[in-house]
């Protein structure tokens, strides 16, 4: 089933995710309803805040990018509860979107390099190191996990040029072509 995302602006998006057991509720139901809406909002990771729930629960895949970025050829990952356990290597720019932040792309300044310990569908445990645009993807979608949006990677003087765009967006003046939940206030 293809769910709303949350918008810029509601307030799920700003809080820290809390782990989850096991035994949550429809987990595997929750997952693929996550991958089908990624799908259709034509993103390449989706975050569970970003559907409303504030749960350490993010999918990716970025099988669509495989042509222009060989690296991410059958990238496709479920994260329960993950931590990023170390970041590392050279910092490098890319040009990085958000499905709650629709009309807005912005370079972004990341490690090359992370070290990520997380568990997949049927909850078995993972450390495992990511590097490149792998890595960049992860990030995204684990700051979503911490209450974290691209907007607080860019600098203040940026952020104030983006005001009366994000005002669009959390007030539905800017409509992407997927269905969205918008604040409820602002």
């Amino acid at each position: 089933m293809i769910l709303p995302i949350y918008i810029y602006g509601n307030s799920v998006l700003r809080e820290k995710a809390k782990e989850i057991a096991p035994d949550y509720p429809k987990l595997k139901e929750l997952i693929a309803d996550m991958y089908e809406t990624m799908y259709a909002s034509e993103g390449v990771g989706l975050a569970a805040p970003q559907i409303g729930l504030p749960i350490r629960l993010f999918v990716v895949d970025a099988t669509v990018m495989n042509d222009e970025f060989p690296e991410v050829k059958d990238f496709k990952k479920v994260f329960i509860n993950a931590q990023i356990l170390s970041e590392e290597g050279e910092e490098w720019y890319y040009n990085e979107g958000c499905l709650s932040i629709p009309f807005v792309r912005e370079d972004i300044l990341r490690k090359s390099i992370i070290k990520v310990r997380y568990c997949d569908e049927s909850f078995v445990e993972h450390i495992e190191t990511f590097d490149g645009l792998r890595a960049r993807i992860i990030q995204h979608e684990y700051d979503h996990i911490e209450g974290k949006l691209i907007i607080d990677h860019i600098s203040p003087i940026k952020r104030r040029l983006l005001k009366n765009k994000l005002h669009q967006i959390a007030t539905g003046q800017l409509k992407p072509k997927y269905k969205v939940i918008l604040p409820k206030k602002l």
